[in-house]
Order: structure tokens, then C-alpha cells, then sequence
């Protein structure tokens, strides 16, 4: 793939085969960091999709993202707006940047990228520029709306350093969607959101900000999220540099170009007529609206959803990508059960990739750089498990079927190894000498590989007993080897 050379367009871009690190790294760190996490404050207590369910009409002031902050505050009346006149009085979003910069003088990224390889994570995307415009680079691109609008000290550049010092890729977020230092309108509803993306010298400005992140990091992910300001051609351009540039980097699904449909949404009368048929579709289909999934776009390497999962084995690769808590940024007022159990994060985590899916576990940390106690005893819970069961995650692909249930219950789930064993992992803490798993029937020599105990595999009738030389701990998650047939 090194000696490949991709033209603009979107046949040159299909023909590109995916990079193999990728599919078998499954399990990436997202950190969202930023002025944000100064207030560390959001308005909502549930999900992202329980403000648009409640509060529509000012939803996106009243998400649990800590790091929509800035757009929040703009919106009178928002637990947000309340929050920041009674704390910062009259002072500006802006006005974070001066004790942002000087907090961080102790900020210690090996100290970051020690711990997420101890979680057990292969690569990390950082967020270089979030809705806010703040870049968190020295950037040689002038923003025209807001002179300095930037770090200064390039923290993109540390972090690449101690990311790639510590054994892992290194990719990038940026918010190529929404700017709001370009459109500073307050937001309230999706139409509002979907209308925001800046016009103008914006188009610009994002694609030449892109292609400096791409120079000057050398990312193997390039994460764009919500949408893209220019045209398809130019986009097309841009992945075809990068790939050229970047052999082994990936692109994301949320490069939705810029459209007259898009572009129409600029005006009221068509953001008053989509809210209209957004709320009537979620009066009649609440359900349905449970996280994100981005729309499918003609070239990426990867979906993206978020704080949601794919029911099936997809054939395309996809991320699933979320939080700990309900938010990406720190959220100051999250309490212990505010964050997902560990349990729940690694069974997600499991199921995902049985179905052709890596996790993307965001980390937020507080404003010095310091990561919370609860996100870190999570990521401790992570590399445990996978030092233990990490030969039935890396590398694998799925298997025929992703899904089981054990006699007791329990859900299973299926993962391939290269050499064509079959991994087996129970969603739960079973006890005892043996499992029954319903529905499949299996039969030779197997191994549990916490431990490296020995088991084997009998068919009984449409089911499979495994049985093992020592009982089961009661450990979350245990898995099985099956012993690939001769």
C-alpha cells in the first residue's frame, strides 16, 4: 500500500485498501481538552439524546457536553448561562484562555500515554480544535475572527511525542463542522446546529488548518467530526494528499460535505420547517433516538457512532465512540453514578468487536491536565481485563455469528483469532466448573486465557459444555479458546 498513489477521486479513494493496524488495534483513546474544562459545566444530567427528547427547542444548550460550553452560556436561562453569571460575572468564553495556558505549566503527557498504554489502548485521537475554534496548536493559519485564537505552546506536538514514545499511533480530532470564533449565533435546536457551519473565509480556513495538522503531526487518523465546510472536489483532494502523505492513516465518516440543502438551512423558515419534522418524529419514535449515527458519506475508512452501537456484524469497519460519563469533556457536578461501570464500558467494548467494531473511550481531563480518578480507575479495569484476554481482542475478526446466551443467561460473545481459533466470552462472572452455551454445538481441546487453565469442549445435543482442570474465579468476562479445527 506504501507504493500506492491515490488521485482525487472518489474510484481512486474506494480502491484504497484499509490499513490492517487499524482493524486490529480495537481499542483507541479519545481526549477532549480544552477552555471547556476550566467551567466544566453542562446544563443536562441525562444523555445527549434525552435533551432532544425533553427540551428540543433549546436541546443543544442543554446537552451533558461539558465541552458545548461556550455556545450554552449564549442562551438565557440555561442552567449554563445561570452557572457562569453567578461564577465569571460578565466575563467572555474568551476569557478562559489566559488561565487555561497558565495552569498547565505542570502538564505531564508521558504521564497520560503511560496510562492509556496500561489500559491496553494502540492508538489516541486528540482534539487539536473543538466547536469553540480554540486551537490547541501554534497555528501558522490566522484565524480572521479572532486574532490568537490559539495555545501557543503546541500541545498537539507534545502529546504526538509521548503518545509515540509510549508505542502508540497518534491521530487528530477537528472540528471541521462547527466554529463558533466563525458564527458566534446562539444555537438551541438540531436545525440551528445542522445550519451553523460558517460560510465565507471558513472553507478556507478549516481545509489549510487540515492540511497543517497533517504536515505537521503526521496523524494516522485524521477524525473530522460533524461536517466539511468546502466542496466534494476539494475534499477528495484533501484525503488524496493525505493518503499519499500518510500510507497507513485513516479517515472518518463525518465529512458531509457542504450542500445547497446545507447551506439553505442558514435560513430561518427552513430551520423552523425541519425542527417542525424532527420534533414530530420524535414524539412518534422516541425510542429511535438513542445516540448518534453519523449519515453513511462516499468515502471513509471507518463509522463513527456515538454513545451507540451496531446491533450486527457490520461488514464495513466502524468505532464506536463515547464517554465514560455523559459527557466528553469533565463535567465537574458527575458523581460515581454518573460514570458507566467498568463492566458495562468493557462489555460494550466486547460486543463491538465481535461485530467488526473498535472502541474509541474518551478521556476528559480536569483544566491542569489531570485525569479524574473514576476515568482512571477505568482504564485500569481495561488493561486488566485485556492483559489477561487481550489474544481474543487484537487482531481478530468476527466470527460467523457474534451472539450466544449461556443456560444461565449469561450473553456470549465471538471473536476469530488469525489462526482460525474460536474465542468465547461470556458477558458476565460465572462461577464453577463448567459452562453450558446454548444454541452451538462445539466439541475439542480449549483453554480459558485468564490463567491459561485448561477446558474442553463436548457437543451435547444442539449445545456445548466446556469444562475446566480448575473452577471459574467469578471474574467479569472470561474466555474460552476453542482450538481451531484440524
Amino acid at each position: 500500500m506504501a507504493d500506492q498513489t491515490y488521485a482525487p477521486t472518489l474510484a481512486s479513494l474506494n480502491s484504497r485498501p484499509p490499513p490492517a493496524w487499524y482493524d486490529e488495534a480495537k481499542f483507541g483513546i479519545f481526549v477532549h481538552w480544552g477552555l471547556f474544562a476550566i467551567p466544566a459545566f453542562a446544563s443536562g444530567r441525562g444523555s445527549i439524546s434525552d435533551a432532544f427528547k425533553t427540551d428540543y427547542d433549546r436541546a443543544v444548550a442543554m446537552t451533558p457536553y461539558t465541552e458545548w460550553y461556550a455556545n450554552a452560556i449564549k442562551v438565557a436561562g440555561t442552567p449554563s448561562a445561570e452557572f457562569h453569571r453567578r461564577t465569571y460575572g460578565e466575563a467572555p468564553y474568551e476569557a478562559f484562555k489566559a488561565p487555561f495556558l497558565a495552569g498547565i505549566r505542570d502538564w505531564d503527557p508521558a504521564a497520560w500515554a503511560e496510562a492509556f498504554r496500561d489500559a491496553g489502548a494502540r492508538y489516541v485521537v486528540l482534539v487539536t480544535k473543538h466547536h469553540d475554534g480554540f486551537c490547541l496548536w501554534p497555528s501558522a493559519v490566522r484565524n480572521p475572527r479572532r486574532p490568537g485564537w490559539d495555545s501557543g505552546r503546541d500541545i498537539v506536538g507534545e502529546a504526538a511525542k509521548a503518545v509515540r514514545d509510549a508505542g502508540l499511533r497518534f491521530g487528530v480530532y477537528y472540528s471541521g463542522g462547527i466554529d463558533w470564533s466563525f458564527n458566534p449565533e446562539p444555537l438551541r435546536t438540531l436545525a440551528d446546529f445542522m445550519g451553523s457551519t460558517p460560510g465565507g473565509a471558513y472553507p478556507a480556513y478549516a481545509e489549510a488548518q487540515a492540511r497543517e495538522l497533517v504536515a505537521r503531526y503526521e496523524p494516522s487518523v485524521l477524525w473530522n467530526d460533524i461536517s466539511w465546510p468546502t466542496g466534494q472536489d476539494r475534499l477528495w483532494r484533501l484525503f488524496a494528499d493525505y493518503y499519499n502523505t500518510m500510507p497507513e492513516g485513516v479517515v472518518n465518516d463525518r465529512w458531509v460535505c457542504a450542500s445547497l440543502a446545507s447551506k439553505a438551512l442558514r435560513l430561518k423558515p427552513a430551520r423552523a420547517a425541519l425542527d417542525a419534522r424532527i420534533k414530530a418524529h420524535i414524539a412518534k419514535n422516541p425510542a429511535a433516538f438513542e445516540g448518534i449515527i453519523p449519515q453513511e458519506v462516499p468515502h471513509s475508512d471507518f463509522r463513527t457512532p456515538e454513545y451507540a452501537r451496531f446491533p450486527d456484524i457490520q461488514a464495513k469497519k466502524w468505532e464506536a465512540t463515547r464517554g465514560m460519563s455523559h459527557s466528553f469533556g469533565f463535567n465537574r457536578n458527575d458523581q460515581a453514578a454518573d460514570y458507566a461501570p467498568a463492566e458495562t464500558l468493557i462489555g460494550d467494548f466486547i460486543d463491538g468487536v465481535s461485530k467488526n467494531g473498535n472502541l474509541l473511550l474518551n478521556v476528559g481531563p480536569m483544566a491542569d491536565g489531570t485525569i479524574p480518578t473514576p476515568q482512571l480507575d477505568r482504564l485500569k479495569a481495561f488493561g486488566a481485563w485485556l492483559r489477561a484476554n487481550g489474544a481474543a481482542i487484537y487482531g481478530s475478526r468476527p466470527w460467523t455469528r457474534a451472539e450466544a446466551v449461556t443456560d444461565a443467561g449469561l450473553p456470549v460473545r465471538f471473536t476469530e483469532a488469525a489462526d482460525g481459533a474460536l474465542n468465547l466470552i461470556v458477558l458476565g462472572s460465572p462461577a464453577g466448573e463448567a459452562l453450558r452455551i446454548k444454541g452451538l454445538a462445539l466439541a475439542g481441546p480449549a483453554r480459558r486465557l485468564d490463567g491459561d487453565v485448561p477446558a474442553s469442549v463436548h457437543a451435547e445435543g444442539e449445545d456445548s459444555l466446556i469444562t475446566f482442570a480448575r473452577p471459574l474465579t467469578g471474574a467479569f468476562a472470561p474466555t474460552i479458546r476453542v482450538a481451531a479445527a484440524d
